[in-house]
């Protein structure tokens, strides 16, 4: 760590140089630099501050003979313990590697499941949550993908999410949401139970997954809406079809063809992407052969009860009675203590 502060100096050094502000890329990239060790260096050094008042007030207690001065002394040795364990955990945590996908932009896709029109409807319920939530994060929301069917559901809808920090969040999202509640058809009122699988995948860059050409077959369409009215006379709705493993991704939000395929181009490149990745993780489990679940989408991770107003995370056990506000896309009080989850999971790794 004093590594880093040495280097955290050096840097503050050269940006307060004038002769580097004719190097703006240079200067860029110590900023970013900076940037990225200012947090680090700020939970160091509030670490070792606490370190000093704890050594501090050990030597006042020593020798001390009034009473409501030794006890004040030991509740402030107390104190400072225990803000430094936090403190050294929070440093920990901060030091701990980083997904570098991140900050990575996704495409959201919302398949319904079990439960037919019931969990087309909860599909659209829960892209309205996610939307919602982005809204309030500031994010850009895009469908590209859409299957509507007549009561107003989405037997499948695929969206795209840009933003700060996008995967970072929603990466928690995947996996099977089960939904409880009486239908409006239901005239017996009894609960029935639906659902619908959300799969996040991080954006893939052109570098990062390269397809050959020859391994695509591309097929044009015209659009279709609900019932299967024709919505458009050309033939701008896009089909890719990944000939090695069968993937397949449609495309028809675009009155353009040429930007019809390039959204699916692009949801393909991140959905091998994902393909890959989740291949390699089942490799490495495989090795250690052992894991805490093994994340697999067909896993239910979340139920949302109507008639209770709750929800609950099974991964984490967590219920909260505040179904309305998560659906209004009120999702952090349940994604930050997947993020702290997550983080404890991780340092309990490193430290084995």
């Amino acid at each position: 760590m004093a590594l880093v502060e040495e280097r955290y100096l050096e840097l503050t050094v050269l940006l307060s140089d004038p002769e580097m502000l004719g190097r703006q890329e240079q200067w860029q990239q110590y900023s970013r630099e900076l940037a990225a060790l200012t947090p680090a260096v700020e939970l160091y050094r509030r670490y070792r501050e606490l370190e000093g008042e704890l050594v501090d007030a050990r030597e006042l207690l020593v020798g001390e003979e009034d009473g409501d001065l030794s006890e004040y002394l030991e509740e402030e040795i107390a104190r400072l313990t225990a803000q430094i364990e936090q403190a050294a955990r929070d440093l920990q945590a901060y030091l701990l590697p980083r997904d570098p996908r991140d900050q990575k932009n996704v495409f959201l896709e919302i398949r319904a499941g079990t439960g037919g029109d019931e969990a087309a409807l909860f599909a659209a319920e829960l892209l309205r949550m996610y939307s919602r939530y982005a809204e309030r994060k500031g994010w850009k929301v895009e469908v590209i993908d859409a299957h509507a069917t007549d009561i107003g559901g989405f037997k499948e809808v695929v969206a795209g999410i840009e933003g700060k920090g996008v995967f970072s969040r929603l990466k928690y999202e995947s996996g099977v949401h089960r939904v409880q509640r009486i239908p409006a058809t239901e005239s017996a009122g009894r609960i029935h139970t639906s659902a619908a699988t959300v799969a996040v995948l991080p954006e893939a860059e052109e570098v990062e997954i390269e397809i050959s050409p020859q391994e695509l077959r591309i097929d044009t369409f015209c659009s279709t809406g609900p019932g299967g009215q024709s919505v458009n006379t050309t033939q701008s709705a896009v089909r890719v079809t990944h000939l090695p493993s069968g993937l397949v991704v449609t495309c028809q939000d675009e009155k353009s063809q040429l930007r019809n395929r390039e959204k699916a181009l692009r949801v393909m490149r991140s959905r091998l992407a994902d393909q890959y990745a989740a291949e390699q993780a089942a490799e490495m489990a495989e090795a250690r052969r052992s894991q805490v679940g093994s994340g697999d989408r067909s896993e239910r991770i979340r139920t949302y009860n109507f008639p209770q107003n709750r929800v609950t995370d099974h991964r984490i056990g967590l219920t909260l009675h505040q179904l309305d506000l998560t659906l209004d896309g009120e999702l952090d009080p349940i994604i930050d203590p997947l993020v702290d989850s997550a983080k404890t999971e991780q340092l309990e790794s490193a430290g084995e």
